[in-house]
């Protein structure tokens, strides 16, 4: 078979299930085969009865003593009830709705069932609400659901390929050996089947160094290409940037000093910067970008600085130019035609810059600010496309508030220096963090009352952009959508303020027109998604408020606070959530005694298991499946793998290159 067929081939998959299939991003067979469990269910490890205690979710062998069906107050809901028995206790199992279980659960037999334990208030004991059951011991893949696709039809589906496909192994026996992994034959089988959790854990192993591998191997690849490149030397003059300094109103902190002189010693060499740098929300990132731009325009060049939005754009032209005064500053956003800029030293502007036509002359020096929110593609063309002259490329610096751990970064960024500013500016006031309660919500409104009625502004962050709820889901209807918050705050909350709203679905301009009106305090409260602009700079916004707090990383958390206490007046950030798990406790109660982004990235990441760069990595590396990133071991060991093709030549390893070719990211530019 081939695995690039459409996933409708496979027999028991019509075009409605295709459909299903295709919203969990499953539209070929091979998409299929390499759609990883999320969890299991280890029917290998029960536990006795008599240890059960609420709210856990737990596997019991027992003996079923009774079974019966009830009708309850509701007519059209049935209810099975067994008396469940180990050598340990009795428990009541309930089921809704599945008569169909009185003829597979007979009295006497046994088996093993997954429930969850609740306390019945009515009766004065603890159930057992049953989820799935076993006859047999085994470890059962969980898969990532859709409504009307569950995971015991996707084991239905991939259990039959594993024997149909041969896969063929693209890693070199030397590191698999080195590294003592298993092949990628055994590792997807076992992925999905595993007999043992010996097994299980091994195929993870595999898969995840696999995942590391090929994103280290694609840094030093880009590394190496860039070793060869040339760029303009860019001399600088100390007097000048002394002068700058001395005329800045503030005393620069120690950390954009050391920044400020790294990156200018890049500009000296032939050799393209390709510098990141990281600062925290408010550490004054802008004013060391513009000392890299006076270097660069007092030696005859040209710069140019991105932003991901206009308004973002629009408020560095502002700020820069008054920075620097005696150089002319262009400004291109959408709206703006095509044209020629022989005549400006620093042009800025949005990603409408990126495109085919537009001239530069002299440019030596790229700047991309959150350059996270540009696509891979488009930093390429801008890094090595049209503005490529006489085999030069311009300098790269990038910068970013969404701070990454230093151990991370120096793993995978291999193609990266990193400059850090770890300090923030003298004066800037610490915003006070709650975690509110729900029964103090309506203390929190009287809050925010207060602080309009002051002429203060307010965020309020939510999840969703509007309610929807599916039938899986029945546990997730209290979300906070921004749509049904904007109505509640509007019309039954705050009717006598001003209330905006702000999400990703509207278009550009009229995002644009929302946030315009914010700065200009014809708004008082703007209901947002997480689209609310990084880096926009609103000095009378004083309240931060965030509902559904659990959902967003700390990370994110740390960069919507990062919106408020930008003015003289006290700030604020109040945390509502209406989970209270021990990871949630954890998570946020770090936003309390932490406001340090750097130091709560590293709690962010201890506290992930396997999952996502999203948060506080870059966008075009992909999420992970099977990878954790806090297992720093497993990173060196793929990063110094990755170093030791790329030295031997990858073009050594026939199929690892193949393998490489089709590797979905294009090189990391940052």
């Amino acid at each position: 078979m081939n695995y690039d067929l459409p996933i409708s081939n496979l027999l028991g998959v019509g075009p409605k299930m295709a459909e299903k299939l295709e919203r969990l991003g499953i539209e070929t067979i091979r998409d299929l085969l390499f759609y990883y469990p999320r969890t299991y269910d280890d029917f290998t490890n029960p536990v006795p009865i008599k240890s059960l205690r609420i709210d856990d979710e737990k596997i019991i062998k027992a003996k079923i003593i009774k079974i019966s069906e009830a009708r309850t107050n509701r007519r059209w809901m049935s209810l099975i009830k067994a008396k469940l028995a180990d050598e340990t206790g009795e428990i009541e199992a309930v089921w809704f709705n599945q008569s169909f279980l009185l003829n597979v659960l007979k009295e006497g037999s046994e088996f093993l069932f997954l429930g969850k334990v609740h306390w019945d208030f009515k009766n004065k004991k603890k159930n057992f609400t049953v989820t799935s059951y076993e006859k047999e011991a085994k470890i059962l893949p969980v898969y990532g659901e859709t409504e009307g696709l569950t995971s015991k039809f996707l084991r239905k589906l991939i259990e039959p390929l594993l024997e149909k496909f041969s896969i063929v192994d693209y890693l070199p026996d030397e590191i698999k050996k080195e590294q003592s992994l298993i092949d990628l034959a055994s590792a997807v089988k076992n992925i999905h089947f595993p007999a043992t959790n010996d097994q299980m854990h091994a195929a993870r192993r595999r898969i995840a160094f696999d995942e590391l591998f090929f994103i280290a191997l694609k840094m030093q690849e880009a590394k190496k290409e860039l070793s060869v490149s040339r760029a303009p030397k860019i001399k600088f003059d100390e007097n000048i940037l002394k002068n700058f300094v001395n005329d800045l109103p503030y005393k620069l902190t120690n950390a954009q000093r050391k920044t400020a002189w790294e990156i200018v010693q890049d500009l000296e060499n032939s050799r393209p910067m390709n510098r990141l740098l990281e600062g925290d929300v408010g550490s004054g990132k802008t004013v060391v970008a513009a000392m890299a731009v006076l270097t660069t325009v007092k030696a005859g060049f040209q710069a140019v600085w991105l932003a991901p939005t206009t308004i973002l754009a629009n408020q560095h032209y502002q700020n820069v130019s008054k920075l620097l005064k005696d150089i002319k500053v262009g400004i291109w956003t959408a709206g703006s035609k095509l044209a020629d800029f022989k005549n400006d030293d620093l042009i800025i502007g949005t990603h409408a810059l990126v495109q085919k036509g537009v001239n530069f002359d002299r440019l030596a020096l790229i700047i991309v600010d959150e350059q996270h929110r540009f696509g891979v593609k488009q930093r390429a063309f801008l890094k090595e496309g049209a503005f490529k002259k006489n085999d030069t490329v311009p300098h790269f610096l990038s910068m970013t508030a969404t701070p990454i751990p230093r151990t991370l970064a120096l793993a995978f960024y291999g193609d990266l220096d990193l400059s850090i500013i770890n300090e923030m500016p003298a004066g800037r006031q610490k915003v006070i963090t709650k975690i509110v309660p729900p029964k103090e919500r309506n203390q929190a409104y009287d809050f925010i009352k207060n602080q309009v009625e002051a002429g203060r502004q307010v965020f309020v962050i939510c999840p969703l952009i509007d309610e929807k709820v599916s039938s899986d889901r029945l546990l997730d209807v209290d979300r906070k959508s921004a749509v049904k918050e904007y109505e509640k705050l509007s019309k039954k909350i705050f009717p006598q303020f001003k209330v905006g709203l702000l999400h990703g679905k509207m278009k550009v301009s009229e995002k644009d027109e929302v946030m315009q009106k914010f700065k200009n305090k014809k708004i008082d409260i703007l209901v947002s998604t997480a689209v609310v602009e990084v880096g926009i700079d609103i000095p009378n916004a004083t309240v931060m408020m965030i509902e559904d707090a659990e959902r967003f990383g700390l990370a994110q958390l740390h960069q919507f606070r990062g919106r408020v206490g930008r003015g003289k007046d006290q700030s604020y950030c109040l945390i509502f959530s209406e989970s209270w798990s021990d990871s949630t406790k954890k998570r946020l109660k770090a936003m309390i005694t932490c406001d340090n982004g750097f130091d709560l990235a590293e709690i962010d990441l201890d506290l992930r298991g396997p999952g996502e760069f999203t948060g506080f990595c870059q966008s075009g590396l992909p999420d992970l499946k099977m990878a954790s990133l806090s297992d720093r071991i497993m990173i060196e060991k793929a990063k110094v793998a990755a170093e030791n093709v790329v030295k031997k030549g990858i073009e050594n390893y026939p199929k690892l290159l193949e393998k490489f070719k089709e590797f979905a990211i294009t090189k990391h530019l940052e």
